[in-house]
């Protein structure tokens, strides 16, 4: 499927810094393992969608063709179990319908939103209408950043692309968006009438899209500079970045619980952008030749690597050397891979005693985290000391 200049994907970016919709228009179409991990993780979700709940699939041709996806450089056992987590989702979320003689189920279903935004349109994953509501669910793979359903109009955009389908057909008055987020373990949801949701779209959504679509409006940089393509290289987003040198700290020699707050806010997005023009830089020098004054192009340390560890083996066990000598201690499989060896009963039945999940390290983020807040080794000493 062809890419919409306003996609559904991008409407976080394209709606807050409305001129980069044309901007990255500049820039070449680029991919990552990420995301083609997650396409394909996708395309695994629907295979066992289609066997699992919609039933469009033969089991001899579902067995055929998990075999081949199994057989695929981005598959892993690690994956088929996230997969197979979020497939159990959804079935209990259509379990909880079965009720409803006429619930209609589509799968990775091409959604047209250019009622609202000029040219747009978006995929699906599931979409489910029964008993007076479309129910709209987004497969996010991905682990790196927790994505809420709540507000996000991402999911908003697919569920104004299934009114506008089947609202001639089918009379309902809710609209459920779900997230789920296999590799997070969540799953978040919002739910709103379908005036809310038309509100949002008449008053936010299409004078923000005009704006996009004309490339008009003013550049805001933001945490939703991320997966914009103009990164690197976005004046607004350096301007934006480079005014924390410019911060008004108090007239003192040490920095204060708030001017420490304040760098904090900002040091995750500096980061972020320092990383983004040194890889930019770096695939403009290494695949295009460009020359940064100051800067030069130069082969980087690399550790010493065995041609063929097959090979170096049967050298050394021929020159005499015991194997146990040559070799490592063999490894216990990973907890993940052990239980798919032995089958999550027989996992739970022989380990479940012998497995813990210990405390992760403390780290710092903001307030609106929604993890909850623990005490600093510190603050244990205080409560301690004030109970005696």
């Amino acid at each position: 499927m062809s890419h919409a200049l306003l996609s559904a994907s991008g409407s976080a970016r394209w709606m807050a810094c409305t001129p980069s919709a044309q901007l990255e228009q500049q820039f070449p179409e680029q991919t990552s393992v990420y995301a083609e991990e997650g396409t394909f993780a996708h395309a695994l979700a629907e295979l066992k969608l289609r066997r699992a709940i919609a039933n469009t699939i033969k089991p001899s041709e579902f067995k055929k063709r998990l075999a081949e996806m199994q057989k695929h450089p981005l598959y892993s056992p690690a994956m088929e179990e996230y997969v197979d987590q979020y497939v159990a989702q959804v079935s209990e979320i259509m379990a909880a319908k079965k009720q409803c003689a006429d619930t209609l189920v589509l799968l990775e279903q091409k959604l047209d939103f250019s009622e609202w935004v000029p040219g747009g349109f978006g995929t699906g994953d599931v979409v489910i209408i029964s008993d007076g509501t479309l129910e709209v669910i987004d497969l996010k793979y991905g682990k790196g950043v927790p994505v809420s359903a709540e507000k996000n109009s991402q999911t908003r955009l697919y569920g104004l692309g299934a009114i506008a389908t089947y609202m001639m057909l089918y009379d309902f008055l809710t609209v459920r968006m779900t997230i789920i987020q296999p590799r997070l373990d969540i799953t978040s949801t919002e739910e709103l009438r379908v005036d809310e949701l038309m509100t949002w779209a008449q008053n936010e959504l299409m004078p923000k899209a005009k704006l996009a679509y004309a490339g008009e409006g003013e550049f805001c940089a933001g945490d939703h500079c991320k997966f914009c393509k103009a990164k690197a290289t976005c004046k607004a987003r350096a301007d934006y970045n480079l005014e924390l040198a410019k911060y008004d700290f108090q007239d003192a020699f040490l920095l204060s619980k708030e001017d420490i707050a304040e760098v904090l806010a900002r040091a995750d997005q500096l980061k972020a952008w320092v990383t983004d023009i040194e890889t930019y830089a770096l695939e403009q020098a290494r695949d295009h030749g460009e020359k940064f004054p100051g800067w030069k192009l130069v082969e980087g340390r690399s550790n010493r690597k065995y041609t063929d560890e097959e090979v170096v083996a049967k050298t050394l066990t021929g020159a005499g050397y015991e194997k146990d000598k040559i070799y490592k201690p063999q490894e216990l499989l990973g907890i993940t891979a052990m239980e798919k060896v032995l089958g999550k009963k027989q996992f739970g039945e022989l380990l479940s005693d012998l497995v813990v999940k210990p405390a992760g390290k403390p780290v710092l983020v903001p307030e609106s985290d929604t993890r909850p807040e623990i005490n600093s080794l510190q603050s244990a000493i205080n409560d301690f000391s004030e109970a005696e």
